[in-house]
């Protein structure tokens, strides 16, 4: 009997929740998993409050799909610190609905997750 790694059962699970989001939403999803994967490979992944979570030195980004948006949590701080740039968005305390007709703003998106990252990695010291 083969034992899987932690990281492969992580992994299938937030493959799992992809293919059971909204068809319209799987390729926005897998295109932003793509994307905070590559600005953090060292980050794990996991379903974390019911949604894929990257970590890093504790919760980096949570991201999850529905009918009409990406739901984007990079947390609070973010939010504050991104405000003048997500004006065009629908924002809340600590997320961010990007609307499932238009493209993901990549870079945005990057600014924030590369935030984060730094964010994260001044805990550690």
């Amino acid at each position: 009997m083969k034992v899987m790694k932690k990281s492969e059962t992580t992994s299938k699970s937030v493959d799992a929740y992809i293919a059971r989001a909204p068809g319209v939403a799987q390729a926005k999803l897998h295109e932003l998993r793509a994307m905070i994967r590559a600005l953090a490979p060292e980050a794990g992944e996991k379903i974390g409050y019911g949604i894929p979570t990257f970590t890093l030195n504790g919760n980096l980004v949570h991201f999850g799909g529905y009918e009409k948006h990406i739901g984007f949590y990079p947390g609070s701080e973010a939010i504050r610190v991104f405000a003048d740039d997500l004006k065009k968005y629908k924002t809340s305390r600590g997320t961010v609905q990007f609307p499932l007709d238009k493209p993901l703003p990549k870079t945005l998106i990057k600014k924030i997750v590369k935030y984060r990252i730094q964010a994260q990695t001044r805990k550690i010291y």
